[in-house]
């Protein structure tokens, strides 16, 4: 390995941004406190939350504060570095307003499409897949539109719609596996951590853009890194929708930067990406609204089974870690079937859980 180029490009932006991101934890929660950016559950019932106390929101604030600061030491300025950026303070904007006052969902998703939009005009495109099952490359760049505005523009629109929605599809997903204490920031600084080393080994410091991905990828997972010690049971500060869309953002967009690690961020996401899918399935069968929040994911499960939110946190981060270190080793035809089998194993666990909760006593939800 390339030790000196990993700690310029990889190793020292991590840290960087961990670091900054942690000092600023203590005065966004200061200004949730002043501001009225708390979570309230005598106030704000809502059935998917866990927590009893007071909590101030707004985290996507100070995790936004190290991911720009950090990207302005280490990233050199470019247009498609601006883009992303303005997508992401898009969605930490609205993160605030919804902190304040619940945003209704379809006008989250509609900023969840307009931050996809920001990111695929900064050159977050799918532009291929390997095929999992011949090993070929499909490609969803040959269809080209070329027009004259202001200089000569072009869009790839498979491949741009594509990437938008592999991006707002990715938000939602994370977003949803993160109502537990240190649940969400330590998956997502593992997942990146994943598609950085990956893209860091097949990168040579000559490919400019490949290696500006690849050190995105570690500034975001430090910028989470630094946000886990204050959201680690019991929470100081809740990342809020800014917080947990801006993770699902810099995961799906860091994918498709680094080569289109697509196949990679699937896997080491298994158990958020097959849970939303269980979850909206189920919902869609049972005739309820999707977008309707409820109790019916996997972390609500085994809470109800009576794990700790500690617990919790680190079962999803081990199986992310292991699943992870799969995805370093195998080929994309083996992430193929190692993600129908998580979902087998993913279903077996819902079932013995629903059929252990009648049997169970139910625990208290604040004990980790």
């Amino acid at each position: 390995m390339n030790w000196p180029l990993f700690k310029n490009i990889a190793l020292e932006p991590l840290l960087v941004s961990a670091l900054l991101t942690f000092i600023a934890v203590p005065a966004v929660i200061q200004i949730a406190k002043y501001f009225n950016l708390v979570d309230d559950p005598s106030k704000r019932a809502h059935p998917a939350h866990t927590e009893s106390r007071i909590i101030p929101r707004a985290g996507g604030l100070a995790i936004f504060f190290g991911l720009v600061l950090a990207v302005s030491i280490f990233v050199p300025f470019a247009k498609g570095i601006t883009g992303i950026l303005l997508g992401a303070g898009l969605l930490v904007g609205v993160g605030l307003i919804d902190d304040y006052r619940d945003v209704h969902p379809y006008v989250r998703f509609g900023v969840n499409i307009l931050a996809a939009i920001l990111a695929v005009a900064g050159g977050a495109g799918l532009g291929f897949i390997t095929n999992p099952f011949t090993g070929g490359v499909l490609h969803f760049d040959t269809i080209r539109w070329s027009f004259d505005f202001l200089g000569q523009h072009s869009i790839l629109p498979i491949a741009d719609l594509l990437a938008i929605l592999w991006i707002a599809w990715t938000m939602n997903m994370v977003g949803w596996s993160g109502g537990v204490d240190g649940q969400m920031p330590g998956f997502v600084t593992i997942a990146a951590l994943v598609i950085g080393y990956l893209s860091f080994t097949q990168i040579s410091i000559e490919n400019f853009p490949a290696w500006t991905g690849t050190t995105l990828s570690f500034i975001a997972a430090g910028s989470y890194l630094g946000f886990l010690f204050w959201n680690w049971y019991p929470q100081k500060i809740m990342p809020g929708y800014g917080g947990k869309s801006l993770a699902g953002y810099l995961l799906a967009t860091i994918a498709l930067l680094n080569t289109a690690k697509f196949g990679t961020a699937i896997l080491v996401l298994g158990i958020p990406t097959i849970d939303a899918v269980y979850v909206l399935v189920t919902r869609l069968i049972s005739r309820h609204n999707p977008t309707q929040a409820g109790r019916s994911h996997l972390h609500h499960k085994l809470l109800d089974a009576g794990w700790g939110k500690r617990r919790i946190a680190l079962f999803y981060w081990i199986v992310s870690g292991i699943l992870g270190l799969v995805a370093l080793t195998v080929n994309p035809k083996q992430k193929f079937f190692t993600v129908g089998l998580v979902a087998l194993i993913f279903i077996m666990l819902i079932t013995w859980l629903k059929l252990s909760t009648i049997f169970l006593r139910k625990s208290d939800q604040d004990n980790g």
